[in-house]
């Protein structure tokens, strides 16, 4: 009877051990699901759009990218090509960013700061009263698998300012650039990007035009890791195909950082 009732006990504590050791592994996937909705509404009020305003077009306004606010809240970092790279002065036309909701928009007024050719970033400063900065966290840190969101405006020219979010993985940390098959698929813009080569993140969310600038972060903490890139990036791996495929990829955060340490920001 001893033999069996010893038996039952190491059972049952086999049993516990289990338990627990599958609790550790739930409970962590749990809380980052739980945890997206309340970062969504932290992180909207720093989410802008990126784009032009002329008071005798009609619409004034024109919504082509998005970006988020850092610094002390008011600074934007965005995608550079996203700015348009002329504006009609002297129709009074200017760039701004653009916060509020459909028809409810308040449109600053913003200057191009600095700019970041070789990772297609660009940081502006708008006039009025500052908005909340996300926290930039560190993306040297990154691994393959772990889970993202973003957050912007797709196709904001014509949805208009209704913040959207999609949800993902890193799936991939690629080279932002591919070799050639032969000289003929060479351009002066890709020979750049082959000789200052870098790393980029590969995600299996999908971003759509509009979605250039938005912010990459942890779905649970809300820290930036990286910056959605529609256009750049696909020019750079697949001008090989004919026509682009549907993988959406972001820049490191790390970049933007060391913009800002190049505008005293940081």
């Amino acid at each position: 009877m001893a033999y069996i009732c010893d038996r039952i006990k190491i059972l049952f504590c086999l049993l516990t051990w289990a338990a627990s050791i599958t609790t550790a592994v739930v409970l962590p996937v749990t809380t980052c699901l739980a945890g997206l909705p309340a970062t969504i509404d932290q992180i909207k009020p720093s989410i802008v759009g990126i784009g032009t305003v002329q008071k005798t077009r009609r619409p004034p306004h024109k919504i082509v990218g998005t970006g988020f606010v850092v610094a002390d809240g008011r600074y934007v970092v965005t995608n550079a090509h996203v700015i348009p790279k002329e504006i009609n002065t002297a129709k009074l036309e200017y760039l701004a960013v653009f916060t509020g909701k459909d028809k409810q928009l308040d449109m600053r007024q913003a200057v191009t700061v600095k700019v970041d050719e070789t990772h297609d970033l660009a940081l502006l400063k708008f006039e009025g009263k500052s908005l909340p900065a996300l926290v930039l966290g560190n993306s040297l840190q990154v691994s393959e698998g772990e889970e993202v969101a973003f957050t912007g405006y797709p196709l904001g020219i014509i949805f208009g300012l209704y913040p959207v979010t999609h949800r993902g993985i890193i799936s991939s940390i690629v080279p932002v650039a591919l070799q050639a098959n032969s000289a003929n698929q060479l351009d002066p813009a890709q020979i750049k990007r082959l000789r200052h080569p870098y790393t980029v993140f590969q995600l299996d969310a999908t971003a759509y035009p509009g979605n250039s600038g938005s912010p990459l972060y942890y779905p649970d903490s809300g820290e930036v890791i990286g910056i959605i890139n529609k256009v750049f990036v696909q020019d750079g791996r697949e001008n090989i195909l004919a026509k682009p495929s549907g993988i959406s990829y972001a820049i490191p955060i790390e970049y933007a950082l060391k913009l800002l340490q190049k505008a005293g920001l940081n």
